[in-house]
């Protein structure tokens, strides 16, 4: 009997950007992508609008964040960079969903937007 073994997609390297909220301790489910902190950049005190615009310039594909709030405060029509909103941010809630953070993210696409349902618990 042959047996078929479903082949795991191939991980495709993105650079993410992690906004001021997003636990640092997501990037280390992250392996096999670019992991930067906005902070890093000095990006940490820009409006999102001038976030999303100096990411996108500097070729990141994916901006991890924790404001709820952006789709609506942002004209997200034609961004190349694809947004990924925490439900939560609180470290010792978020790390229990880590494998789904890195799954929504894996499966981003240019211009897409995602949210990860994180409960307060």
């Amino acid at each position: 009997m042959r047996r078929r073994f479903l082949l795991a997609r191939p991980l495709r390297l993105m650079r993410v950007l992690f906004d001021h909220g997003t636990p640092s301790g997501i990037a280390r489910s992250l392996s096999g992508h670019d992991v930067t902190e906005a902070i890093e950049r000095g990006w940490d005190r820009i409006s999102n609008g001038e976030l999303l615009r100096v990411a996108e310039a500097a070729g990141f594909d994916v901006l991890l964040t924790t404001d709820k709030g952006i789709r609506y405060q942002q004209n997200l029509t034609d961004r190349k960079i694809a947004i990924v909103v925490l439900g939560n941010s609180t470290w010792r809630i978020v790390r229990l969903y880590l494998d789904r953070i890195a799954l929504v993210i894996a499966d981003a696409t240019p211009g897409s937007y995602a949210e990860v349902d994180i409960p307060f618990r």
